[in-house]
């Protein structure tokens, strides 16, 4: 009887796998863990995204309200030099368009156009300026019947001073260019107001509320 109950003992040993049930509750438990990563990865992801969306904007942001504005002298369409230093005493209007005589650029500037008896009742003066040359500032001008000063500046010097040219999305596709922007710079030669990445619908009207406050 002895020697048959020791190989029933080892039989019964033999049925108990040890580890056989432990790496299937790690696997389990590894599941979760990796679910979990993802998705505190994805938020990380668009953070990434908001992040170099902001660089983007920071590298071609304007000129703060209050700073000083940059100097400039630039060529007009109307055969004149114009400069920031002979309008001191004087507000100034200065906007940046990409193109001339194109949807968006020609919309803003009729805007300007047909409100500039206003805007000069506040003692404003008001430039357009872009990289195109006099010759077209010239050809837009005359087909849009335009009353003030196209400035051309070829060489982007004033462009980035003002911080009007740099990186922007268009039609899904980060580019370099002119950023719509506009400056109402003070009597004193300060910006008072600044419209970084201007959306052209009403734009004119948030300018005469500014000049208001002059």
């Amino acid at each position: 009887m002895i020697t048959k109950k020791k190989p029933a003992a080892a039989k019964t040993k033999a049925k108990v796998p040890a580890p056989t049930k432990a790496p299937a509750r790690k696997t389990s438990e590894k599941a979760p863990t990796s679910t979990t990563a993802k998705r505190k990865a994805a938020p990380k992801t668009a953070t990434a995204k908001k992040a170099a969306r902001a660089q983007v904007g920071a590298s071609s942001s304007a000129l703060a309200e209050g700073a000083k504005a940059p100097p400039f002298s630039l060529p007009g369409d109307d055969g004149k030099i114009h400069s920031l230093a002979a309008h001191k005493g004087t507000p100034i209007v200065l906007y940046f368009y990409p193109r001339d005589d194109t949807p968006g650029c020609t919309i803003e500037a009729c805007d300007f156009r047909d409100n500039l008896v206003r805007l000069k009742s506040k003692g404003a003066v008001v430039y357009g300026i872009s990289r195109d040359t006099l010759k077209s500032h010239d050809k837009f001008r005359t087909k849009f019947n335009l009353n003030f000063p196209l400035l051309s500046d070829e060489d982007l010097l004033v462009h980035r001073a003002y911080g009007a040219w740099g990186k922007k999305m268009m039609y899904g596709k980060e580019v370099e260019g002119t950023i719509r922007s506009t400056f109402l710079i003070d009597g004193e030669g300060a910006i008072h107001r600044a419209w970084p990445r201007v959306k052209v619908e009403g734009h004119v009207d948030a300018v005469l509320q500014a000049l208001e406050q002059l």
